[in-house]
């Protein structure tokens, strides 16, 4: 086994992730707590030599993971979003780049990539939105259809729900999440116009009740398809190593009967 393969071997032992997930939330915490002005004016220069400390940690696994897999790295996507991060943290906070300084706190999202569970989630939201899109246009499409017709229906006794599409369109998104869409929009409206609800009642149907629903069924399918995915290939691995195995077995075995006879 090379070098590189060992240090690879190294950085993916379950101690050494788990290590690197508590380091992420540890960071998370000190971050949380450089917001705090009365925490840092006690002990602000220890909070940024633990921030330093965190992130001298994580340059240096990514220098390791640079060194073990070389071009391979960045064939990875999981290992690009951990570069990109760990690039932003390095940035100096000057002007013109205090913005990126504020993006530290992306260093937690870093979990993801380390946990496989977590790993699992995203990949099967990604393999989501194809589905999704066609989803949300017919979301964008309901939508626009309903904003028009409650600018007409609407727009001259409540010009501040429905003045125009785009308040239309905020006001229907508000009922559609049901936030105080009975007591708050629908039931004043239907003092005025008292057979809104016709209108309403589908609107809700159709869009809190079916397409979100819909939405939310195409990313748990996607999820079940990726753990399956996960679960294939880590049998194929298996199946590989215990071949591997065997055939060093075997290969000892014809070594012993050549030696013995």
């Amino acid at each position: 086994m090379t070098h590189r393969a060992r240090v690879a071997a190294f950085l993916e032992q379950p101690r050494i992730t788990n290590a690197i997930i508590a380091v992420i939330v540890f960071n998370a915490v000190i971050l949380g707590l450089e917001t705090s002005p009365a925490i840092m004016a006690q002990a602000g220069g220890l909070i940024l030599v633990l921030d330093s400390a965190c992130l001298a940690i994580f340059v240096v696994e990514l220098l390791a993971k640079l060194y073990a897999l070389g071009p391979r790295f960045f064939r990875s996507g999981w290992n690009v979003f951990d570069f990109i991060i760990v690039g932003l943290s390095l940035v100096p906070a000057e002007a013109g780049l205090s913005v990126l300084r504020a993006l530290r706190i992306l260093r937690v999202l870093r979990v993801i990539s380390v946990a496989p569970s977590l790993r699992r989630v995203v990949d099967g939201f990604l393999r989501a939105l194809p589905g999704m899109g066609s989803v949300f246009l017919l979301i964008g499409l309901i939508f626009y259809v309903a904003a028009v017709m409650a600018t007409k229906l609407f727009g001259g006794d409540f010009p501040q729900w429905f003045g125009s599409i785009g308040a239309s369109a905020y006001t229907l998104f508000q009922v559609m999440t049901l936030e105080s869409w009975s007591m708050g929009i629908v039931r004043p409206v239907m003092e005025v116009h008292p057979q809104a609800w016709a209108f309403f009642v589908p609107f809700i149907l159709a869009t809190t009740f079916a397409v979100l629903n819909l939405l939310v069924g195409l990313i748990v399918n996607s999820m079940q398809e990726a753990g399956q995915a996960d679960s294939a290939d880590e049998r194929k691995v298996f199946e590989a190593a215990l071949l591997a195995r065997l055939e060093a077995i075997e290969k000892r075995m014809t070594h012993a009967v050549k030696d013995t006879g």
